[in-house]
């Protein structure tokens, strides 16, 4: 378990010197113990008060972050346990409308236990008016990065933490909707950790304390200054002749010192930052998503990594184009895959529903998707993360229907005429650019 900083240390932890502004907040009509008249609720708040310096459990303001300014909500967990209430709602909803009104991205740096019983229904509905606030905020185009510090439990964690666009945690910190309190007896503690929730996909990133502040701002500057415009397409690293055959450009393909995807991004981007996760529970180390800066500028990037795409890895690059294209990012795929993971599990994970969602995620991008094949392209299962009317390929590629072994196969050929095949499915870079399907040599 981390160190529990208090608000102020958390916000000093992540502001750049003496930028921080704490904002105005509506100033709510006192009622005897509140709004359910719990006996001795008042004495609490004042006590807590006395024991943080602060007069509610959330501190709300502006400042910058390695020099970009963010809206930061930042969690006082002395303070009730940093439960929210009705003017923890009243505080939160005014930063959001601020960030809006100022167009500014918004920062929680979470640390609650959940809502606050001695407030009631009251405290609970505080979550339907700070996820309203969320969904505002994400409408109007403004990032939302969400830090999880210890402990993050609740509505706390089901609201401001798990909606946000991105979520990096503070390493150790307990991080899951049922607290320490009301989970079974029997329950996994192991489970209920920042580690494990990355290990999950309900999170990006585990973030070290002392690299907070320029991880932080890495993220802010990466989702606020979009590059203006369709992303260049990347320079072919591999051959630069084209294929004879078909069966040549599948051995090409597949040839293991073709270069693959992070040697492109790594050639591409100055800068990148990864998200991961499809935030359903599972994540694929195939797919690499995330954002990189280019000549000062935003691309977000979705690469298959060479290996069978699994159905975490769709979810999670239809996640990242949706963000992107709420961000007025462009987006950059490189397609290389077999094709879709085709076992069992992957099934059961719901492949056809994954690769469903990433088609219908780039058919309604609203910016501009370019995609490059650098290697396989096998079936749907690549076919996903293409960009429609603006694919190009490497010479070292092949696009396919199917792979042409399966292929030779199905028509009851023998393995013998698999080369024959190969030719006939019109698979090189050159049959596919007469054929429309990708366009014409990357410049």
């Amino acid at each position: 378990m981390t160190d529990r900083l208090s608000a102020r240390e958390t916000l000093a932890l992540v502001a750049d010197d003496l930028t921080f502004t704490e904002l105005p907040h509506p100033v709510r009509e006192s009622r005897p113990d509140g709004p359910l008249g719990w006996q001795g609720y008042d004495a609490s708040r004042a006590r807590a008060a006395d024991r943080t310096g602060e007069s509610e459990s959330v501190v709300c303001g502006t400042a910058t972050v390695e020099g970009t300014r963010a809206v930061l909500i930042a969690f006082e967990f002395g303070f009730l346990g940093g439960s929210l209430g009705e003017r923890t709602g009243d505080r939160i909803e005014a930063a959001y409308v601020y960030a809006r009104e100022h167009r500014l991205p918004v920062v929680p740096l979470v640390a609650t236990g959940g809502s606050r019983m001695q407030e009631g229904m009251i405290a609970l509905t505080q979550l339907q008016r700070v996820a309203r606030q969320s969904v505002l905020t994400r409408e109007a185009g403004l990032a939302q990065i969400a830090v999880l510090r210890d402990p993050t439990t609740g509505g706390g964690w089901a609201t401001l933490g798990a909606g946000a666009d991105v979520i990096l945690a503070l390493p150790g910190a307990q991080v899951g909707f049922a607290g320490s309190r009301v989970r079974p007896p029997d329950a996994d503690p192991t489970a209920y950790t920042a580690e494990a929730q990355v290990a999950a996909g309900a999170a990006d990133a585990i973030v070290e304390p002392e690299e907070l502040r320029e991880t932080l701002g890495s993220w802010l500057r990466l989702l606020t200054t979009p590059w203006a415009g369709q992303a260049p397409v990347p320079v072919p690293l591999g051959a630069t002749d084209l294929p004879a055959t078909g069966r040549e450009a599948v051995r090409r393909a597949r040839a293991p010192q073709r270069p693959r995807a992070e040697r492109y991004l790594d050639d591409y981007f100055g800068h990148r930052l990864a998200i991961s996760g499809d935030r359903c529970g599972g994540t694929d180390a195939g797919m690499l998503c995330g954002f990189g800066e280019r000549a000062g500028r935003t691309i977000a990037f979705a690469a298959q990594a060479g290996t069978a795409t699994r159905p975490a890895g769709y979810r999670t690059a239809a996640r990242l184009i949706r963000l992107a294209d709420r961000l007025g990012v462009p987006v950059l795929t490189l397609v290389d895959t077999p094709g879709a993971a085709n076992d069992a599990e992957a099934e059961r994970q719901g492949a056809g529903a994954a690769i469903a969602d990433l088609f219908g995620a780039v058919a309604s991008a609203r910016v501009p998707v370019t995609t490059l094949l650098i290697g396989e392209g096998g079936s749907g299962g690549a076919l996903a993360l293409a960009a429609p009317g603006n694919t190009w390929a490497t010479p070292d590629s092949y696009f396919s229907v199917i792979a042409p072994e399966l292929a030779t196969a199905i028509l009851k050929r023998a393995p013998a005429e698999t080369e024959r095949t190969a030719d006939q499915l019109r698979v090189r870079p050159g049959d596919l650019a007469e054929l429309g399907v990708i366009r014409t040599r990357p410049v």
